[in-house]
């Protein structure tokens, strides 16, 4: 039997416009009405999660976000597990990373900070409603360097394949931290932070079994979650390393894959 249920966000339960369907929410508050616990497993920080899951009261009490940097309980306000990168030495790569053409952006704190206006309105594009957590800073470097925060995730933009190999250069020298390369931008967190890591501590908690656990995914970052649970779906949208791994490939999240096998496998 399913006791915990941890559903991946964007290209998951979102559709391809970062927005959760009425027929995805209503599915997933009836999992929650069955007594399964369900548990947003998400890239983004705490505060950036969908509006329409941050509004149905009672839903969720347990978040995994920025990739598995933080598990929080909500109803006790505290967080339960962590793995951050040391702001020094995020300080320090941002150092080297100056004067290469490239935009930063940082989850701290919960919230995404992006460096520059184009970011910032960039974020409110593609988040919509969901945009409460974001703050935009000018100089991405100056401000970590002032705060006092350890840093969940950077994400580095770059725009040329010698950018690109540049960035990979500076970060070999950095093996504190783990990255996931994209054609784009490049995700970086302290090292072995992963979804999986996350999910397997508060499985561990709770005193729930793998066999008890299943989830929902699309990307290769959702590939360490996998390894933790005893049900494993992809989207049919997935990365095809993804569905390898995959029990079962559902419909794409175009048509609320994520849904119809909550429905059919799970309930």
């Amino acid at each position: 039997m399913i006791r915990l249920l941890a559903l991946d966000m964007d290209g998951t339960c979102l559709n391809g416009r970062s927005r959760m369907t009425e027929e995805t929410i209503r599915t997933i508050r009836k999992a929650a009405d069955a007594g399964i616990i369900i548990v947003p497993t998400s890239g983004r920080p705490l505060t950036c999660l969908p509006y329409q899951m941050t509004q149905e009261k009672g839903l969720y009490r347990y978040t995994i976000t920025s990739n598995g940097a933080q598990v929080v309980d909500l109803e006790e306000k505290k967080t339960l597990f962590r793995m951050l990168m040391k702001r020094e030495r995020v300080v320090q790569f941002l150092r080297e990373c100056e004067g290469l053409n490239v935009v930063r952006m940082t989850h701290i704190q919960h919230r995404y900070v992006m460096e520059g206006p184009l970011m910032e309105v960039a974020g409110r594009i593609v988040y919509g409603r969901d945009v409460d957590g974001i703050r935009r800073v000018n100089d991405m470097e100056a401000f970590v360097e002032k705060i006092h925060y350890d840093i969940e995730e950077v994400q580095v933009y770059f725009f040329s394949g010698r950018t690109r190999r540049k960035v990979a250069e500076i970060l070999e020298g950095y093996p504190q931290f783990s990255s996931a390369f994209g054609s784009k931008y490049v995700e970086i967190f302290a090292k072995n932070t992963s979804k999986g890591t996350a999910l397997n501590a508060l499985a561990s908690r709770l005193g729930i079994a793998k066999e008890e656990i299943a989830c929902i995914g699309d990307s290769a970052n959702d590939l360490p979650m996998f390894e933790a649970a005893g049900l494993k779906i992809a989207m049919g949208n997935a990365v095809p390393e993804l569905k390898k791994k995959a029990d079962i490939v559902t419909y794409s999240n175009h048509i609320d894959g994520a849904a119809k096998a909550i429905e059919q496998y799970i309930l």
